[in-house]
């Protein structure tokens, strides 16, 4: 997989990441202030206007990439594995298929037009919820997080955290047939909601406010249902280009 396959896996990070501020604005402070409360369900991603933040909101930031990494590897490698056994050319034009009605349904849900990938959301939150009592204790023993170390921990766990967004792309990780192109898929995408989250993390609210415009989400959204229309077109034989490799989240192997 090449740099200009993961370039669309990048944009639909940086324009999907609407939603990762939607989701985490409200939590404020928590990595810099020590009496602030560890919220339930969730775990902190540092809103700090000060340079002395930049440390840990990055270390925050690169262990949640790491864990988007790990299962895009796990994803990737199980469906490579899974190749080398049997012929899976039917099964992977159908998930091609599924890989686009995400985007597709990620872009209307950034919309606010179809709240569909809600629900497959509350369905990993049950996970969640079941694996509280294992994170909640490490959670609690990582807070308050005044150094690097703790941020990167916290960002590890916040990684898997139940999220649409991020299982759409999981599906393009787990089509580029291997380990290294999952992982690689994964840290297109989480180097594309990058921006956002340390903007996020060192501006705070101000940029929570103008990033929830409904204009800036229609905008967003937008974008990414434009990426899965093409790589639906692409898919049924409508159009297949040669500039569709650089648009296609999903390009036909």
């Amino acid at each position: 997989m090449n740099a200009l396959q993961l370039l669309p896996v990048m944009v639909v990070g940086l324009a999907g990441s609407v939603h990762c501020i939607g989701m985490c604005g409200g939590i404020v402070g928590a990595l810099s202030v020590s009496s602030a409360p560890l919220p339930r369900n969730v775990i902190p991603i540092a809103v700090i206007a000060h340079s002395s933040a930049l440390p840990r909101v990055l270390s925050y930031n690169v262990g949640r990439i790491a864990s988007y990494m790990a299962a895009g590897a796990l994803a990737g490698g199980l469906a490579g594995g899974a190749r080398s056994i049997a012929s899976l050319a039917g099964l992977q034009l159908g998930f091609y298929w599924l890989a686009n009605l995400m985007l597709v349904a990620l872009g209307l849900y950034l919309m606010d037009a179809w709240r569909g990938l809600a629900v497959l959301e509350q369905g990993g939150r049950v996970l969640w919820r079941r694996a509280q009592p294992v994170i909640a204790p490490m959670m609690k023993s990582l807070m308050p997080a005044t150094h690097p170390h703790q941020a990167f921990a916290l960002g590890l766990l916040w990684g898997w955290l139940p999220c649409g967004m991020v299982y759409s792309v999981l599906l393009t990780a787990m089509l580029s047939g291997s380990a290294s192109d999952g992982a690689a898929v994964m840290l297109a995408f989480g180097l594309g909601t990058l921006p956002m989250l340390t903007g996020l993390g060192l501006i705070g609210a101000r940029l929570q406010r103008a990033l929830q415009q409904r204009r800036v989400r229609i905008a967003c959204g937008l974008l990414v249902l434009a990426f899965g229309v093409l790589g639906l077109a692409r898919a049924a034989g409508g159009i297949a280009p040669d500039w569709m490799d650089t648009l296609c989240l999903t390009p036909h192997q």
